[in-house]
């Protein structure tokens, strides 16, 4: 299955999630998920049982989603998180964390990780100095992400700086906006990340 193309406010709704998909639009009253704080579709059936299995499904559906990953690449990135040393909940977000996409989107360069992969397509960001186009690269610590000298003039990502205040940058990332760059000082730890997911049930999911 491809990469879902259509609203993106659904997803939220469907997901009863703020999933932060449309950048600045999610902070005004514009946002759907306010104006229609139900799920999508009609006939929608209230105080409906929901099964293990599906709070397992939504909760993968979730994060997934949340990250703009198809089926395939969030099944790999588990794979790797039970090959990893740790708890494999845990892993499988820290992972997802270090997505070079993510962390263009998490220091203010992009309004939403899906403007952030597409900068990153288009050549727009250095790592550690040199071209990295491919939006699952994953950083490392002391890793420095910065903006390419011919983008420094890009109106759309000199406007999501300005209001990167508003949703603030992880503790474990170091932003010098005057410069337009950003190092990795630590790897997240399941602190770090406040989102409310519940790792676990994906990791059930898959353990079936």
């Amino acid at each position: 299955m491809g990469r879902y193309r259509g609203p993106v406010c659904k997803l939220c709704r469907r997901e009863n999630l703020k999933l932060m998909l449309k950048g600045d639009r999610c902070y005004s009253d514009k946002c759907a998920f306010e104006r229609k704080a139900y799920p999508p579709g009609g006939n929608v059936q209230k105080n409906r049982k929901v099964s293990d299995y599906g709070l397992q499904l939504r909760e993968k559906q979730k994060v997934k989603r949340m990250y703009g990953l198809i089926e395939r690449q969030f099944k790999n990135y588990f794979k790797m998180a039970e090959r990893h040393k740790g708890i494999a909940g845990e892993n499988l977000l820290i992972f997802l964390e270090r997505r070079l996409d993510n962390i263009v989107f998490r220091l203010g360069f992009a309004r939403s990780r899906n403007e952030a992969r597409q900068s990153v397509r288009h050549n727009h960001f250095l790592v550690n100095g040199k071209k990295v186009n491919i939006p699952s690269y994953l950083v490392k610590p002391q890793d420095v992400v910065e903006l390419k000298e011919k983008s420094k003039t890009i109106s759309g990502i000199i406007e999501s700086l300005n209001t990167v205040s508003r949703r603030g940058v992880p503790n474990w990332l170091e932003l010098d906006k005057d410069k337009f760059r950003g190092k990795i000082a630590s790897l997240p730890t399941r602190e770090d990340l406040t989102f409310p997911i519940e790792e676990r049930l994906i990791v059930e999911l898959y353990s079936k």
